[in-house]
Parts: C-alpha cells; structure tokens; sequence
C-alpha cells in the first residue's frame, strides 16, 4: 500500500510543531474528542480544544525549535495508519538550550480522503 500520503500528513506535523504554527496544528489534527496527545513526561490529554490549548503553551514558552526525525516503522491498515520514530529535538525555552531525543508514535484517521492525527505519544529516551 502507498504510505506517501500518510508521510505527508505526518511531515505536516512536525512542520506545524517545528515553526510553532497553531493554525498548521490545527489542520493536522482530528477536531475530535477522541483525540489523544501525551507529551514526554506529561500526562494523557483528550479532545482537540485541550490538545490545541498545550501547542499553544509548548509555542508560547518555546523561543526556537529544530526536530529532525528518523523514521522506525509504517503501517497502513484501511483507514487508519501509524509512524513510529525518534524525534531529535533542540528547544531554545526561557533562554535555556535543550537537547532531547524522544520515542513517538503518531496514528492518523483517514476521514473525507485526507489523513488526521487522533493520537501523538512521544516519550523520552534516557541515555
């Protein structure tokens, strides 16, 4: 099956997250109460409105952000599909540099013909 479409949805994601741009969040994201986000270290977060609401904070405390990925697998089963990967991110926050490498799986919806995210965990890597 042709997983490009998934990619794309996927690589508007973190597009959206690396330039801070919540109306770019916004159209990747499932508007659902279903949804669900779990940042590393964070707890479980459900539906768009609160999901949007910590981009929004992320973005706000965040001066500057840089995330390269590499991809570990993914999957397209009919109208759902996933990536999994390791993020590797550099955040500038409140003056701070920091360095970070998380564990992430990402889950898309295909709803009207275009893939949603429904569901982001990311969890951190301790080294």
């Amino acid at each position: 099956m042709n997983n490009n479409d998934l990619l794309a949805a996927n690589a508007a994601f973190y597009y959206a997250f690396e330039k801070k741009d919540i109306q770019a969040m916004s159209k990747v994201w499932s508007s659902g109460t279903g949804s669900l986000c779990v940042h590393p270290g964070g707890k479980i977060i459900q539906g768009w409105n609160d999901i949007h609401t910590s981009w929004e904070k992320i973005f706000q405390a965040t001066q500057y952000l840089e995330i390269d990925t590499e991809i570990i697998a993914v999957e397209v089963s009919g109208d759902l599909g996933y990536v999994v990967l390791r993020e590797n991110v550099l955040q500038i926050s409140r003056g701070r540099r920091l360095q970070a490498q998380s564990i992430a799986t990402n889950i898309f919806a295909k709803m009207s013909q275009k893939w949603y995210m429904v569901h982001h965990h990311a969890s951190p890597l301790m080294r």
